[in-house]
């Protein structure tokens, strides 16, 4: 440490200005402590720029493409069989919504009080931050807590001409002006299957690539059948269970992939316009100076954290996904909370938390609870209630009709044990089952409630009047 510069104090430092650490800033500081949040670049942190808001947008403008080739079927006749992406005013658009919240949340911080510190921060001693000014100015922060929030980024791996490649991740995914000829997507979980659609939607070829023998392959049966059909039918081509072995070209000019076919050893080659990686997350643990901290790693990198998001430095703490909690902004938001109760007196915890997920293909795929793969890998007894979104009044009014929901209750009981909706407006169908089981209503409760007509959310009705069925494993029992 240098002795000649002045170490100011304060009560919560906040490494990285994700929306966690956004939203701890603002809240403590509302409640008088002195808080200084330490942000590289982006104000918000990675949702309301470069993640989920803009990818949202752009997929909304795809999504609005899709109208146009759909018109006829919603009675519009035009001369033109044809129609143009405009990908320069997709991207202006997208800008403007990032804008605009950004100003929102410069006038949250003046509001609150909390010191938002541009610069690099790294551990120079235990619960002491310095700061890297972009002039080349030093600060030095200590904090009676830190609060690490510094996110993941997108892995790279040692493919051989990966890295010469100059790949697009999701971040220059969202900055593109032009619509690829040909885009070929390295990895097949949310961020490559939401680029894929909307990319394919705005007029490009588009080929996914993945390790696994199905898309999503965590998820039921009746799912990953329902993307494979979707992705079918909108042209989009999907290889699986396929291993890269080499790469040659540059993206954005031209791309060549190499792949084996895993336990074959068969060779392909796809040739592409762009190349999108989008095959995992690492985290941003590098160049922190934790060890001088006392703040010890998982096997995998992640900040190793209690069930109270406490790290093993007193006094330092660590939320979102750099602790190794689930990818999904909602979830650094709870961290937040956790941390939160445990500097006020509370007792929140991690532990026994439901996560809900919402993929934003088109239509949505949103989960809460358990899966039935989840519920038989666990010997769990449960009846299946399960309609097709087309016996949901409202979707047939949109001419949505493509999936199903999907409800798991308890055999013995009528508690709600999971919940799955592959269809238009599954994420709000979802949140209002979601809010039911975390009050522990029954399902009897959404089966006889007065529901407005005609809604989404309006199925739930049809849905639990369904005669449920009872999976084969559970037969006899």
């Amino acid at each position: 440490m240098n002795p000649k510069t002045t170490v100011e104090e304060f009560d919560v430092v906040i490494l990285g200005g994700g929306t966690g650490g956004t939203l701890a800033a603002w809240t403590f500081a509302a409640e008088g402590r002195r808080v200084a949040v330490v942000e590289r670049k982006y104000v918000g942190g990675s949702c309301p720029n470069i993640a989920c808001l803009p990818s949202k947008n752009i997929i909304y403008s795809a999504k609005v493409a899709s109208y146009f080739c759909r018109g006829r079927e919603f009675g519009m006749v035009s001369e033109r069989s044809e129609f143009a992406v405009d990908m320069l005013a997709v991207r202006e658009r997208k800008r403007k919504m990032v804008s605009d919240w950004n100003r929102v949340y410069l006038e949250e911080y003046k509001k609150s009080g909390a010191e938002l510190i541009f610069g690099t921060g790294r551990f120079v001693a235990s619960k002491t931050v310095e700061v890297e000014l972009p002039d080349g100015a030093k600060r030095q922060l200590c904090g009676t807590n830190v609060i690490v929030n510094t996110g993941t980024h997108a892995s790279l791996e040692p493919i051989p001409g990966l890295l010469d490649a100059q790949p697009l991740t999701h971040i220059e995914a969202l900055e593109l002006d032009e619509v690829p000829a040909h885009l070929i997507i390295l990895g097949s979980g949310y961020i490559g299957l939401e680029f894929a659609q909307a990319m394919r939607r705005f007029g490009s070829n588009v080929t996914v690539v993945g390790r696994s023998s199905r898309l999503l392959s965590a998820e039921d049966d009746d799912v990953t059948a329902g993307i494979h059909r979707l992705f079918k039918e909108e042209r989009i081509e999907v290889v699986l269970d396929a291993n890269v072995k080499r790469i040659a070209g540059k993206s954005g000019d031209s791309v060549r992939i190499l792949l084996e076919k895993n336990g074959s050893g068969a060779q392909k080659t796809i040739e592409g316009s762009h190349l999108l990686v989008a095959t995992g997350r690492t985290p941003n643990t590098q160049g922190l100076g934790l060890e001088l901290a006392g703040v010890e790693l998982t096997e995998n990198g992640y900040i190793k954290v209690d069930e109270h998001l406490a790290t093993t430095a007193r006094g330092v703490w660590a939320i979102g996904e750099v602790a190794g909690s689930p990818m999904f902004t909602h979830v650094s938001v709870d961290d937040f909370r956790v941390v939160h109760a445990s500097l006020t007196g509370g007792n929140r915890v991690t532990a026994g938390r439901q996560i809900p997920f919402c993929l934003f293909i088109d239509p949505e795929l949103a989960r809460f609870g358990l899966s039935e793969r989840e519920a038989q890998s666990q010997n769990i007894l449960y009846r299946l209630f399960k309609i097709p979104m087309e016996a949901v009044m409202r979707a047939t009014t949109v001419a949505e009709t493509r999936g199903f929901l999907k409800a798991l209750v308890e055999t013995k009981t009528d508690r709600i044990l999971g919940f799955t909706a592959f269809g238009v407006g599954a994420a709000e169908v979802m949140t209002s089952v979601q809010i039911a089981m975390s009050a522990g209503l029954p399902y009897t409760a959404l089966r006889d409630s007065i529901l407005t007509h005609p809604t989404l959310v309006e199925g739930l009705i049809p849905l639990f009047t369904s005669a449920p069925s009872i999976p084969e494993f559970a037969q006899g029992e």
